[in-house]
Protein backbone atom coordinates (compact mmCIF):
# COMPACT_ATOMS: atom_id res chain seq x y z
CA UNK A 1 0.00 0.00 0.00
CA UNK A 2 2.95 3.01 0.80
CA UNK A 3 4.70 1.42 -2.46
CA UNK A 4 1.51 2.42 -4.40
CA UNK A 5 1.07 5.43 -2.39
CA UNK A 6 4.98 6.20 -3.35
CA UNK A 7 4.09 5.54 -7.24
CA UNK A 8 0.75 8.12 -7.07
CA UNK A 9 3.30 10.85 -5.38
CA UNK A 10 5.94 10.64 -7.93
CA UNK A 11 3.71 10.39 -11.16
CA UNK A 12 1.92 13.33 -9.98
CA UNK A 13 4.83 15.34 -9.08
CA UNK A 14 6.07 14.64 -12.42
CA UNK A 15 2.57 15.53 -13.79
CA UNK A 16 2.90 18.94 -11.77
CA UNK A 17 6.29 19.29 -13.52
CA UNK A 18 5.90 18.49 -17.13
CA UNK A 19 2.64 20.89 -17.35
CA UNK A 20 4.39 24.15 -15.59
CA UNK A 21 7.25 23.14 -17.71
CA UNK A 22 4.47 23.27 -21.12
CA UNK A 23 2.66 26.05 -19.93
CA UNK A 24 3.99 28.70 -21.76
CA UNK A 25 4.62 32.08 -20.49
CA UNK A 26 6.00 35.30 -21.78
CA UNK A 27 8.53 35.47 -18.95
CA UNK A 28 9.94 32.03 -20.60
CA UNK A 29 10.16 33.37 -23.58
CA UNK A 30 13.73 33.93 -25.48
CA UNK A 31 14.23 34.99 -29.25
CA UNK A 32 16.59 33.90 -32.01
CA UNK A 33 18.57 37.54 -31.41
CA UNK A 34 19.18 37.00 -27.67
CA UNK A 35 17.18 40.51 -27.28
CA UNK A 36 15.14 41.25 -23.86
CA UNK A 37 12.69 43.60 -22.89
CA UNK A 38 11.94 45.56 -20.15
CA UNK A 39 7.89 44.64 -19.85
CA UNK A 40 6.14 41.33 -21.72
CA UNK A 41 2.62 40.01 -21.39
CA UNK A 42 0.52 37.29 -22.10
CA UNK A 43 -1.79 38.21 -23.80
CA UNK A 44 -5.34 37.14 -23.74
CA UNK A 45 -6.44 35.82 -26.67
CA UNK A 46 -5.37 33.57 -29.69
CA UNK A 47 -2.77 31.81 -27.32
CA UNK A 48 -0.15 35.13 -28.20
CA UNK A 49 2.23 37.34 -26.13
CA UNK A 50 3.73 40.62 -26.59
CA UNK A 51 7.07 41.95 -24.98
CA UNK A 52 7.92 45.64 -24.79
CA UNK A 53 10.52 48.12 -24.11
CA UNK A 54 9.30 52.06 -23.75
CA UNK A 55 11.24 55.16 -23.55
CA UNK A 56 8.20 57.60 -22.93
CA UNK A 57 10.79 60.61 -23.90
CA UNK A 58 11.59 60.03 -27.13
CA UNK A 59 8.52 57.77 -27.74
CA UNK A 60 10.24 54.75 -29.37
CA UNK A 61 8.28 51.65 -28.52
CA UNK A 62 10.07 48.22 -29.30
CA UNK A 63 8.31 45.13 -29.85
CA UNK A 64 8.20 41.42 -29.82
CA UNK A 65 4.68 40.46 -30.91
CA UNK A 66 4.82 36.59 -30.87
CA UNK A 67 1.57 34.51 -32.10
CA UNK A 68 1.89 29.95 -31.59
CA UNK A 69 -0.10 27.90 -32.98
CA UNK A 70 0.78 28.99 -36.73
CA UNK A 71 1.06 25.02 -37.95
CA UNK A 72 1.31 25.51 -41.88
CA UNK A 73 2.37 28.71 -44.25
CA UNK A 74 -1.15 29.36 -45.38
CA UNK A 75 -1.70 31.91 -42.63
CA UNK A 76 -1.21 35.39 -41.80
CA UNK A 77 -0.42 36.97 -38.22
CA UNK A 78 -0.90 40.49 -37.77
CA UNK A 79 -0.60 43.25 -34.60
CA UNK A 80 -1.82 46.63 -34.43
CA UNK A 81 -2.24 49.92 -32.68
CA UNK A 82 -5.65 51.72 -33.02
CA UNK A 83 -4.19 55.82 -33.04
CA UNK A 84 -8.16 56.70 -32.75
CA UNK A 85 -7.78 54.97 -29.22
CA UNK A 86 -11.01 53.48 -29.85
CA UNK A 87 -11.48 49.95 -28.28
CA UNK A 88 -14.99 49.06 -29.38
CA UNK A 89 -14.07 49.00 -33.20
CA UNK A 90 -10.35 48.66 -32.37
CA UNK A 91 -10.11 47.18 -36.16
CA UNK A 92 -10.90 50.17 -38.13
CA UNK A 93 -8.33 52.66 -38.75
CA UNK A 94 -5.63 50.09 -36.68
CA UNK A 95 -2.03 50.54 -37.83
CA UNK A 96 -0.89 46.62 -38.90
CA UNK A 97 2.37 44.90 -38.50
CA UNK A 98 2.31 41.70 -40.78
CA UNK A 99 3.92 38.53 -40.95
CA UNK A 100 2.83 35.94 -43.77
CA UNK A 101 5.13 32.69 -43.10
CA UNK A 102 6.72 31.56 -46.45
CA UNK A 103 7.56 27.96 -47.80
CA UNK A 104 11.35 28.73 -47.47
CA UNK A 105 13.11 31.34 -46.22
CA UNK A 106 11.92 34.13 -43.63
CA UNK A 107 8.18 35.25 -43.25
CA UNK A 108 7.26 38.52 -45.38
CA UNK A 109 6.96 41.08 -43.03
CA UNK A 110 5.20 44.36 -43.65
CA UNK A 111 2.98 47.22 -42.61
CA UNK A 112 -0.63 47.90 -43.59
CA UNK A 113 -3.21 50.26 -42.56
CA UNK A 114 -6.76 49.12 -42.06
CA UNK A 115 -9.15 51.91 -43.51
CA UNK A 116 -12.34 49.18 -43.33
CA UNK A 117 -13.45 45.73 -42.29
CA UNK A 118 -13.29 44.07 -45.43
CA UNK A 119 -9.76 44.92 -45.69
CA UNK A 120 -6.88 42.42 -47.19
CA UNK A 121 -4.00 43.43 -45.35
CA UNK A 122 -2.91 45.34 -48.65
CA UNK A 123 0.49 46.92 -47.89
CA UNK A 124 1.14 50.61 -47.10
CA UNK A 125 2.78 53.20 -44.99
CA UNK A 126 0.89 53.46 -41.63
CA UNK A 127 1.04 56.82 -39.09
CA UNK A 128 3.94 55.54 -37.20
CA UNK A 129 7.38 55.87 -37.94
CA UNK A 130 8.33 52.10 -38.06
CA UNK A 131 12.05 50.59 -38.28
CA UNK A 132 13.63 46.78 -37.82
CA UNK A 133 10.32 45.51 -38.86
CA UNK A 134 11.75 41.63 -39.18
CA UNK A 135 9.60 38.51 -38.26
CA UNK A 136 10.73 35.20 -37.77
CA UNK A 137 8.80 31.58 -38.17
CA UNK A 138 10.30 28.55 -35.97
CA UNK A 139 8.82 25.88 -33.95
CA UNK A 140 5.39 26.71 -35.15
CA UNK A 141 5.25 30.11 -34.02
CA UNK A 142 5.76 33.45 -35.59
CA UNK A 143 7.41 36.52 -34.00
CA UNK A 144 7.23 40.00 -35.08
CA UNK A 145 10.10 42.49 -34.64
CA UNK A 146 9.65 46.29 -34.66
CA UNK A 147 10.52 49.66 -33.23
CA UNK A 148 7.57 52.49 -33.66
CA UNK A 149 7.90 56.03 -32.43
CA UNK A 150 4.78 56.75 -31.00
CA UNK A 151 3.92 60.75 -30.35
CA UNK A 152 5.02 62.91 -27.73
CA UNK A 153 3.63 62.03 -24.16
CA UNK A 154 1.83 58.86 -25.41
CA UNK A 155 1.08 56.17 -22.38
CA UNK A 156 -1.36 53.77 -22.97
CA UNK A 157 -2.82 52.58 -26.68
CA UNK A 158 -5.47 50.79 -27.72
CA UNK A 159 -3.64 47.44 -29.64
CA UNK A 160 -5.29 44.29 -31.27
CA UNK A 161 -3.66 41.05 -32.77
CA UNK A 162 -5.35 38.65 -34.84
CA UNK A 163 -4.44 36.06 -37.72
CA UNK A 164 -6.20 34.12 -40.35
CA UNK A 165 -5.87 32.57 -43.66
CA UNK A 166 -3.75 32.99 -46.72
CA UNK A 167 -4.95 32.17 -50.42
CA UNK A 168 -2.43 32.31 -52.93
CA UNK A 169 -0.48 35.32 -51.71
CA UNK A 170 -3.52 37.27 -50.15
CA UNK A 171 -4.58 37.43 -46.25
CA UNK A 172 -8.17 36.67 -46.28
CA UNK A 173 -10.89 37.75 -43.71
CA UNK A 174 -9.97 36.40 -39.81
CA UNK A 175 -12.80 33.84 -38.48
CA UNK A 176 -15.58 36.01 -35.86
CA UNK A 177 -15.27 33.71 -32.98
CA UNK A 178 -15.14 34.36 -29.43
CA UNK A 179 -11.36 34.19 -29.47
CA UNK A 180 -10.85 36.47 -32.68
CA UNK A 181 -14.00 38.89 -31.67
CA UNK A 182 -11.95 40.02 -28.10
CA UNK A 183 -8.19 39.76 -28.94
CA UNK A 184 -7.84 43.74 -28.19
CA UNK A 185 -7.21 45.89 -25.08
CA UNK A 186 -6.40 49.26 -23.96
CA UNK A 187 -1.99 48.72 -23.21
CA UNK A 188 -0.87 51.11 -20.49
CA UNK A 189 2.27 50.91 -21.42
CA UNK A 190 4.15 52.48 -18.51
CA UNK A 191 2.57 50.06 -16.17
CA UNK A 192 1.59 47.26 -18.02
CA UNK A 193 -1.84 47.20 -16.77
CA UNK A 194 -4.28 46.55 -19.12
CA UNK A 195 -8.56 47.25 -19.86
CA UNK A 196 -9.53 44.35 -21.87
CA UNK A 197 -12.29 44.46 -24.41
CA UNK A 198 -16.10 44.16 -22.16
CA UNK A 199 -18.43 41.26 -23.64
CA UNK A 200 -18.44 42.60 -27.38
CA UNK A 201 -20.39 44.99 -26.48
CA UNK A 202 -21.14 46.23 -30.23
CA UNK A 203 -22.19 42.54 -31.08
CA UNK A 204 -25.18 43.04 -28.19
CA UNK A 205 -26.11 46.29 -29.90
CA UNK A 206 -26.24 44.47 -33.27
CA UNK A 207 -27.78 41.28 -31.98
CA UNK A 208 -30.23 43.58 -30.22
CA UNK A 209 -30.83 45.40 -33.26
CA UNK A 210 -31.04 43.15 -35.41
CA UNK A 211 -34.12 41.17 -33.16
CA UNK A 212 -36.05 44.39 -32.33
CA UNK A 213 -36.32 45.16 -36.13
CA UNK A 214 -36.93 41.58 -37.34
CA UNK A 215 -39.93 40.97 -34.86
CA UNK A 216 -41.60 44.39 -35.10
CA UNK A 217 -41.21 45.45 -39.08
CA UNK A 218 -40.64 42.00 -40.00
CA UNK A 219 -43.23 40.00 -38.50
CA UNK A 220 -45.48 41.86 -36.72
CA UNK A 221 -46.58 43.81 -39.40
CA UNK A 222 -47.20 41.87 -42.07
CA UNK A 223 -48.77 39.53 -39.62
CA UNK A 224 -51.56 42.49 -38.81
CA UNK A 225 -51.67 43.35 -42.25
CA UNK A 226 -52.85 39.52 -42.58
CA UNK A 227 -55.73 40.19 -39.58
CA UNK A 228 -56.73 43.38 -40.84
CA UNK A 229 -57.59 41.78 -44.52
CA UNK A 230 -58.84 38.30 -43.74
CA UNK A 231 -60.26 38.01 -40.29
CA UNK A 232 -62.75 40.85 -40.55
CA UNK A 233 -64.34 38.42 -43.25
CA UNK A 234 -65.39 36.65 -40.63
CA UNK A 235 -68.61 38.18 -38.65
CA UNK A 236 -67.73 36.64 -35.51
CA UNK A 237 -64.26 38.55 -35.44
CA UNK A 238 -66.07 42.32 -35.55
CA UNK A 239 -64.93 44.08 -33.88
CA UNK A 240 -62.43 41.93 -32.74
CA UNK A 241 -60.24 41.63 -35.56
CA UNK A 242 -60.01 45.57 -35.74
CA UNK A 243 -58.58 46.10 -32.15
CA UNK A 244 -55.95 42.68 -32.91
CA UNK A 245 -54.70 44.89 -35.92
CA UNK A 246 -54.20 48.28 -34.41
CA UNK A 247 -52.84 46.13 -31.25
CA UNK A 248 -50.29 44.30 -33.48
CA UNK A 249 -49.59 47.36 -35.75
CA UNK A 250 -48.51 49.54 -32.58
CA UNK A 251 -46.58 47.21 -31.31
CA UNK A 252 -44.62 47.16 -34.15
CA UNK A 253 -44.27 50.44 -34.62
CA UNK A 254 -42.78 50.73 -31.34
CA UNK A 255 -40.74 47.88 -30.96
CA UNK A 256 -39.64 49.11 -34.42
CA UNK A 257 -38.80 52.44 -33.04
CA UNK A 258 -36.51 51.08 -30.44
CA UNK A 259 -34.62 48.96 -32.90
CA UNK A 260 -34.31 52.04 -35.35
CA UNK A 261 -32.40 53.77 -32.45
CA UNK A 262 -30.65 51.40 -31.70
CA UNK A 263 -29.29 50.98 -35.67
CA UNK A 264 -28.42 54.58 -35.81
CA UNK A 265 -26.21 53.83 -32.84
CA UNK A 266 -25.18 50.99 -33.93
CA UNK A 267 -24.23 52.66 -37.50
CA UNK A 268 -22.34 55.65 -35.78
CA UNK A 269 -20.29 53.29 -34.02
CA UNK A 270 -19.96 51.06 -37.27
CA UNK A 271 -17.29 53.23 -39.25
CA UNK A 272 -15.68 50.97 -42.38
CA UNK A 273 -19.19 49.28 -42.57
CA UNK A 274 -21.36 49.35 -45.61
CA UNK A 275 -24.44 49.85 -44.39
CA UNK A 276 -26.12 53.22 -46.85
CA UNK A 277 -28.97 51.66 -48.59
CA UNK A 278 -30.57 49.40 -44.62
CA UNK A 279 -30.06 52.87 -43.43
CA UNK A 280 -31.99 54.74 -46.19
CA UNK A 281 -34.44 52.00 -46.08
CA UNK A 282 -34.46 52.34 -42.41
CA UNK A 283 -35.10 56.33 -42.29
CA UNK A 284 -38.20 55.53 -44.78
CA UNK A 285 -39.44 52.44 -42.81
CA UNK A 286 -39.67 55.12 -39.67
CA UNK A 287 -40.89 58.06 -41.97
CA UNK A 288 -44.12 55.16 -42.86
CA UNK A 289 -44.49 53.61 -39.96
CA UNK A 290 -45.29 57.50 -38.55
CA UNK A 291 -48.06 58.40 -41.14
CA UNK A 292 -49.52 54.80 -40.46
CA UNK A 293 -49.71 56.31 -36.80
CA UNK A 294 -51.11 59.58 -37.99
CA UNK A 295 -54.01 57.05 -39.81
CA UNK A 296 -55.66 56.46 -36.33
CA UNK A 297 -56.10 59.53 -35.73
CA UNK A 298 -57.10 60.62 -38.87
CA UNK A 299 -59.13 57.20 -39.65
CA UNK A 300 -62.90 58.73 -40.65
CA UNK A 301 -66.20 57.40 -40.13
CA UNK A 302 -67.20 54.47 -42.83
CA UNK A 303 -69.89 56.34 -44.16
CA UNK A 304 -67.76 59.45 -44.70
CA UNK A 305 -67.34 61.40 -47.98
CA UNK A 306 -63.59 61.10 -47.96
CA UNK A 307 -63.23 57.30 -46.60
CA UNK A 308 -62.10 56.44 -49.92
CA UNK A 309 -59.36 58.60 -50.13
CA UNK A 310 -57.98 58.10 -46.31
CA UNK A 311 -58.62 54.13 -47.80
CA UNK A 312 -55.83 54.20 -50.63
CA UNK A 313 -53.63 56.59 -47.94
CA UNK A 314 -53.45 54.19 -45.86
CA UNK A 315 -53.62 50.90 -47.81
CA UNK A 316 -50.88 52.34 -49.89
CA UNK A 317 -48.72 53.13 -46.94
CA UNK A 318 -49.29 49.96 -45.33
CA UNK A 319 -48.57 47.45 -48.04
CA UNK A 320 -45.80 49.70 -49.00
CA UNK A 321 -44.15 49.58 -44.97
CA UNK A 322 -44.47 45.88 -45.27
CA UNK A 323 -42.70 45.36 -48.34
CA UNK A 324 -39.85 47.96 -47.71
CA UNK A 325 -39.83 46.38 -43.92
CA UNK A 326 -38.95 42.67 -45.48
CA UNK A 327 -36.11 44.03 -47.78
CA UNK A 328 -34.60 45.85 -45.77
CA UNK A 329 -34.70 42.93 -42.76
CA UNK A 330 -32.57 40.58 -46.01
CA UNK A 331 -30.27 43.99 -46.48
CA UNK A 332 -29.29 44.00 -42.78
CA UNK A 333 -28.40 40.77 -43.32
CA UNK A 334 -26.67 41.30 -46.34
CA UNK A 335 -24.39 43.93 -44.22
CA UNK A 336 -23.71 41.45 -41.61
CA UNK A 337 -22.70 39.01 -44.17
CA UNK A 338 -20.10 41.10 -45.23
CA UNK A 339 -18.76 42.28 -41.81
CA UNK A 340 -19.03 39.08 -40.35
CA UNK A 341 -19.40 36.22 -42.50
CA UNK A 342 -21.77 33.77 -42.61
CA UNK A 343 -22.25 33.58 -38.79
CA UNK A 344 -25.43 34.93 -38.98
CA UNK A 345 -26.77 32.40 -41.58
CA UNK A 346 -29.00 30.58 -38.87
CA UNK A 347 -30.80 33.32 -38.45
CA UNK A 348 -31.58 34.18 -41.82
CA UNK A 349 -32.82 31.27 -42.56
CA UNK A 350 -35.07 31.11 -39.41
CA UNK A 351 -36.13 34.64 -40.81
CA UNK A 352 -37.01 33.38 -44.47
CA UNK A 353 -38.86 30.16 -42.37
CA UNK A 354 -41.16 32.50 -40.76
CA UNK A 355 -42.02 35.16 -43.74
CA UNK A 356 -42.38 31.70 -45.80
CA UNK A 357 -44.96 31.00 -43.27
CA UNK A 358 -46.59 33.81 -43.22
CA UNK A 359 -46.82 34.49 -47.05
CA UNK A 360 -48.48 30.75 -46.75
CA UNK A 361 -50.77 31.36 -44.56
CA UNK A 362 -51.97 34.79 -46.69
CA UNK A 363 -52.25 32.73 -49.67
CA UNK A 364 -54.25 30.57 -47.90
CA UNK A 365 -56.48 33.07 -46.10
CA UNK A 366 -56.98 35.12 -49.41
CA UNK A 367 -58.30 31.46 -50.99
CA UNK A 368 -60.51 30.62 -48.16
CA UNK A 369 -61.86 34.25 -47.63
CA UNK A 370 -62.92 34.39 -51.29
CA UNK A 371 -64.83 31.31 -51.39
CA UNK A 372 -66.48 33.01 -48.81
CA UNK A 373 -67.28 36.18 -50.11
CA UNK A 374 -68.35 34.33 -53.25
CA UNK A 375 -70.63 32.11 -51.42
CA UNK A 376 -72.11 35.38 -49.62
CA UNK A 377 -73.15 36.80 -53.40
CA UNK A 378 -74.44 33.60 -54.07
CA UNK A 379 -76.79 33.76 -51.12
CA UNK A 380 -77.63 37.82 -51.54
CA UNK A 381 -78.48 37.25 -55.24
CA UNK A 382 -81.43 34.96 -54.33
CA UNK A 383 -82.48 37.40 -51.72
CA UNK A 384 -84.91 40.36 -52.44
CA UNK A 385 -82.89 43.37 -52.67
CA UNK A 386 -82.46 45.23 -49.36
CA UNK A 387 -83.76 43.03 -47.39
CA UNK A 388 -80.65 42.82 -44.81
CA UNK A 389 -78.99 46.04 -45.69
CA UNK A 390 -77.88 47.64 -48.99
CA UNK A 391 -74.18 46.17 -48.34
CA UNK A 392 -75.85 42.60 -48.49
CA UNK A 393 -76.56 40.05 -45.18
CA UNK A 394 -75.53 42.19 -42.35
CA UNK A 395 -73.10 44.34 -44.55
CA UNK A 396 -70.87 41.38 -45.49
CA UNK A 397 -72.09 40.41 -48.96
CA UNK A 398 -68.66 41.62 -50.52
CA UNK A 399 -65.14 41.93 -49.14
CA UNK A 400 -64.69 44.98 -47.01
CA UNK A 401 -61.58 46.64 -47.86
CA UNK A 402 -62.37 49.66 -45.10
CA UNK A 403 -60.02 49.19 -41.60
Amino acid sequence: MASMLRVVLALSVLSCVFLTSSAQTCNSQTFTNNKRYATCRDLPQLTSYLHWTYDQASGNLDIAFRHTGITSTDRWVAWAINPNNKLDPAMVGAQALVAIPQASGSPRAYTSSIASTNTQLQEGTISYPVSGLTATYQNNEVTIFATLTLPNDTTSLVHVWQDGPVSGSTPQEHRHDSGHGSSKEVLDLVSGTTQAASGNSRATRRNTHGVLNAVSWGILMPTGAIIARYLKVFKSADPAWFYLHVTCQASAYIVGVAGWGTGLKLGSDSEGVEYDTHRTLGIILFCLGTLQVFALFLRLNKDHKHRFYWNVYHHAVGYATIIISIINVFKGFDTLENYVGDRYNDWKHAYIGIIGALGGIAVFLEAFTWIIVLKRRKSESKMPHGVNGANGVNGYGSRPQQV
